[in-house]
């Protein structure tokens, strides 16, 4: 089954669950839905950052939070924040920590997102099928480069250095 065909829960404003649909039918009639954005520090505070690969449907070839995913039909938004930690980063059995609740809005492409923190020294392992290049930033580097060019990263991820990230520089 390619990601297109993922069954997603479709929610209401209420992130109360309306019905089903495929991905490709939730993106293209833009319905409400369930995803996650982890945050993956370092012991010393840096933060990890992925490039999406550029055959993303969404945001090909922008910066953004560590891992990201949809939550699929039935599964809870922390189930799917380890799941995309393991699919993308290949970090597994690790505690998170929910930081941010973000309700759904055109600048989060209609999705209810729950993004949670990491803190680990473990070896990233990228999936390079969903990420093209990663690297660690101090949050000195990341509020600079975000001034700089924030049309480089993606909407999702401007929201959650707005309201979160930058709080801990």
């Amino acid at each position: 089954m390619n990601e297109y065909d993922e069954i997603l829960d479709v929610v209401d404003f209420e992130d109360k669950v309306v019905g089903k649909a495929s991905r490709l039918q939730v993106h293209k009639n833009e319905l409400i839905h369930r995803s996650v954005h982890i945050i993956v520090f370092n012991t010393s505070g840096d933060l990890f950052i992925q490039k999406r690969a550029l055959v993303k449907d969404e945001n090909p070839g922008l910066w953004d939070s560590s891992a990201a995913g949809h939550v699929e039909s039935g599964e809870n938004y922390i189930s799917c924040a380890n799941r995309e930690l393991k699919e993308e980063l290949g970090i597994s059995e690790h505690r998170l920590e929910e930081v941010l609740s973000i309700p759904a809005q055109r600048k989060s492409f209609w999705e209810h997102v729950r993004v949670f923190k990491c803190i680990t020294n473990r070896n990233i392992c990228i999936n390079t099928n969903e990420i093209s290049e990663g690297k660690y930033l101090t949050l000195f580097e990341l509020r600079v480069l975000m001034k700089l060019n924030p049309d480089m990263y993606t909407s999702t991820f401007n929201y959650i250095y707005s309201n979160y990230i930058n709080f801990l520089v």
